[in-house]
């Protein structure tokens, strides 16, 4: 009967089966999506006692977090507390810039190089090919080598143990032994990397430093520790090593320097919790956000909730022919338990049909899911035998959910009413749909909002509101391989088609590598710590960065190498009402006579955004170059219409001058972007699941305007031999929906108030939600409803009276 039932009514049968099925086939998207972001490093044998040690440094006024700390924490750390088994620790050597080396003539570049201690495989769990793990760095200038590098490289991951590379070290280029190869590092990991090389080779991380931040530092706690315990400690082991440091660099007690509002406060991250939860300044990669994560699951049962609410409608909108089917049944002796065991089943029949095109959908639409994601996911994840049945147990569930209220509605009609043709539904009924409608467009209009807001604040963080130029700007990574050819590098990218400008400098934009600071101004005892760059006297230009006062670097003034400009932020902390002609020092830069070396601000420029929009902006301070200075980076202006030919005629200056060293570049607007990368692929996915749940919607809607202009057909019928017009006769079947979507904003506003606004405290730069945006939403839902529920009302206006009169 189920069966006949779905090809007697085709239309009614497809709408529902294709509501409910887009609805499933988003929520097993979504699942695969919070499958791939929960369970992050839980691969490591002793992952639940592994921590990070991370860092929130308290200046005067501020607070920045960093996921990197001093280098000598970890083995203070290790020293004064039993509660430490063991620690280890990770210095960048490159990040997406690469790592030259060479092997005989050929010349390479790896990106995601760290240098770590030898005690990195003791903490975590890594699967050797070839080598051994336990002692594989535990000697200066040796190297560790994930497969595929070892394949890209020599070929054969095993036979790549014993050779050796040459790349840069402590003291130029140096001779490194790969002493082991192990499996690709998983990708469900917030630390990725293809090569490790011994902290050994580097003596200056072995020196003492405990208040300049250049590594990540894991802890292995005993099983028996409590990390609690453990964090209560770090206050006093700070003050123990860091106070003589303190007081060199600053010239000031440790208590004083608290005083000042000054501050180190350590805290422990536990390695499982770090890719959803953690984003501090200098994080090892891109990661994800519990809040995204609770967003979806939100979005799949607001999607899945939406589907079976249309089933109901829809099942509900046929219940004037149903009635008189249950009036023959109850007639010919049916009992109204089968009765509602029938439409159970036809609701069940139906779910089921639905989960199986839902799977199919997902399979269809996962490599688009998988592109808009940057995700590699796999359906195959559902074939287990475990998640087959939870899969079926959904379908039975969804249908039962979706079915019951039908059933139970349709089985309890009175025969003789309804065969009559008296049959007319009561006010719970009608209470109960108009609520489900007011639910309905309630998440619609709160899903409208969201979007709208989540894409004003993606394209403020990415559009001309940072306080640079970041378009059509090339950076040319590891510009130090120019050395003494620099200049003239330079020089020739200036006769280059299409290149507007060309600036040297220590990084930009959307690069985590503006180093710590500390300066003062003469006559104060305030020190400031902020960020620091050194640049040539084209790069105000090239950002087009806005001059508040004074002027930038030029080279008409040789003395501008003991010169500084700052950011308006730093004009502020360090206290400077003329800023222009102000003197500064910077603790521990001295004359070889001691005294220390004295600098003088020629210019302010006006704060733009340095970093991601998710920290505040923290004080800048502008140096430039002197000749003994090499720039990192290289970044060069270029015409749109010339971008092409002007990165291939810059990689072949760069293969003049650099013959051992790959030419690497990449865009500035893209680095910058890359900052927003998990806020982009929600965005992306937040929009399109938006737009599924408002047509989900509005099959319901349309649904119910079918049954509502079902129930008036007679009077619709009366009032048009009365004389009402079509456009009145729509205007009355459409006002009483109009106010289900008021009520609906009434309720919507708030709640898309406190969401979207408990989102935007994640960055410290923010759009407001304006009140246009509630006014907009609220107007798209009543043009959506309208343009729904037109088409019954227009077919019930133009119908002749005389065939909805008829049966009286």
């Amino acid at each position: 009967m189920a069966y006949r039932n779905l090809l007697k009514r085709k239309v009614f049968s497809l709408i529902n089966i294709m509501g409910l099925a887009i609805g499933m086939a988003v929520c097993l998207l979504i699942v695969l999506f919070i499958k791939s972001e929960v369970g992050y490093d839980d691969f490591h044998k002793n992952s639940d006692n592994i921590y990070r040690i991370a860092l929130d440094r308290k200046y005067p006024g501020r607070l920045s977090s960093y996921a990197i700390i001093p280098q000598s924490i970890g083995d203070a750390v290790k020293h004064d507390l039993p509660e430490v088994k063991e620690y280890t620790r990770l210095f960048s050597i490159a990040g997406d810039t690469g790592f030259p080396f060479n092997i005989g003539e050929k010349v390479y570049a790896e990106n995601d190089v760290y240098a770590a201690d030898s005690t990195f495989f003791k903490v975590f769990t890594g699967d050797a090919i070839a080598g051994d793990l336990t002692t594989a760095l535990n000697k200066p200038n040796t190297a560790v080598i994930t497969k595929t590098t070892a394949d890209k490289i020599f070929g054969n991951a095993a036979g790549a143990v014993g050779k050796q590379f040459e790349g840069g070290g402590a003291n130029g280029k140096v001779s490194y032994l790969i002493s082991a190869v192990i499996k690709d590092w998983p990708q469900k990991s917030h630390l990725h990397f293809n090569m490790l090389i011994s902290t050994l080779s580097f003596p200056n991380l072995s020196k003492p430093n405990y208040t300049g931040f250049s590594n990540y530092t894991y802890l292995l706690l005993n099983k028996t520790a409590s990390p609690a315990s453990v964090e209560s400690k770090f206050p006093q082991l700070i003050k123990k090593y860091a106070t003589g440091e303190i007081g060199r660099t600053f010239g000031e007690t440790y208590e004083h320097f608290q005083a000042a509002g000054n501050g180190y406060h350590y805290y422990l991250q536990p390695l499982k919790a770090i890719h959803l939860t953690s984003n501090l300044e200098a994080e090892a990669g891109t990661n994800g956000s519990s809040n995204v994560i609770y967003i979806f699951a939100i979005i799949a049962v607001f999607i899945l909730g939406l589907a079976c609410i249309n089933f109901i409608n829809l099942s509900t909108s046929l219940s004037v022919e149903r009635a008189k089917e249950v009036g023959i049944r109850k007639t010919f002796g049916s009992e109204k338990g089968a009765i509602i065991i029938q439409f159970l089943i036809e609701s069940i029949f139906i779910s089921i049909l639905s989960m199986v095109l839902a799977f199919v959908l997902a399979i269809l639409f996962l490599p688009l899911f998988n592109h808009l994601a940057n995700k590699d996911l796999s359906v195959l994840y559902f074939l287990s035998p475990v998640n087959l049945l939870l899969l079926v147990a959904l379908a039975f569930g969804v249908g039962l959910v979706a079915g019951i209220y039908p059933a139970f509605i349709l089985s309890s009609f009175n025969p003789i009413t309804v065969l009559k043709g008296k049959f007319k539904s009561n006010k719970y009924g009608l209470a109960l749909r108009n609520g489900l409608v007011i639910f309905q467009f309630a998440i619609s209009i709160v899903l409208i909002i969201a979007t709208i807001t989540v894409n004003r604040q993606i394209g403020y963080m990415l559009g001309d509101s940072l306080g640079f130029n970041k378009d059509h700007v090339i950076v040319v990574n590891n510009a130090f391989n120019l050395g003494k050819n620099n200049v003239v590098f330079k020089d020739q990218l200036l006769n280059i088609s299409g290149v507007s400008d060309v600036s040297n400098a220590s990084t930009v934009p959307g690069n985590q590598n503006f180093f710590g600071i500390t300066y003062q101004a003469i006559g104060s005892n305030k020190p400031v710590t902020g960020r620091g760059i050194v640049v040539d006297e084209n790069y105000a230009k090239l950002l087009n960065l806005e001059m508040v006062k004074g002027r930038f670097f030029s080279k008409e003034f040789p003395a501008d190498t003991l010169n500084l400009v700052l950011n308006e932020k730093a004009v502020t902390e360090l206290g400077l009402t003329e800023p222009i002609g102000s003197r500064i020092i910077s603790p521990g830069q001295n004359n070889p006579d001691g005294s220390p070396v004295v600098f003088t601000v020629i210019g302010v420029v006006h704060d733009f955004h340095y970093q991601s929009l998710h920290q505040k902006i923290n004080p800048l301070i502008f140096n430039t170059f002197r000749k003994a200075q090499l720039s990192n980076v290289v970044a060069v202006r270029v015409k749109a219409d010339n971008f092409k030919a002007a990165v291939q005629q810059i990689g072949t200056q760069w293969d003049k001058y650099v013959k051992d060293k790959p030419f690497n570049y990449s865009f500035l607007d893209q680095r910058v972007a890359n900052q927003y990368l998990t806020e982009q692929t929600a965005q992306r996915l937040f929009t399109i699941f938006s737009a599924l749940a408002i047509f989900i919607a509005c099959i319901g809607l349309m649904g119910l305007a079918a049954y509502a202009t079902q129930q008036r057909m007679r009077e619709i019928g009366i009032r048009k031999v009365l004389g009402a017009s079509v456009s009145g006769i729509m205007t009355m079947l459409s006002k009483d929906f109009l106010k289900l979507i008021l009520w609906a904003a009434l309720i919507a506003f708030p709640v898309a108030w406190w969401g979207i606004n408990s989102w935007l405290q994640n960055f410290a730069y923010r759009v407001t939600i304006g009140w246009w945006v509630f006014l907009f939403s609220g107007a798209l839902s009543v043009a959506i409803a309208l343009l729904t529920i037109s088409f019954h009302a227009v077919k019930a206006a133009v119908t002749n009276p005389v065939t909805s009169l008829r049966s009286e």
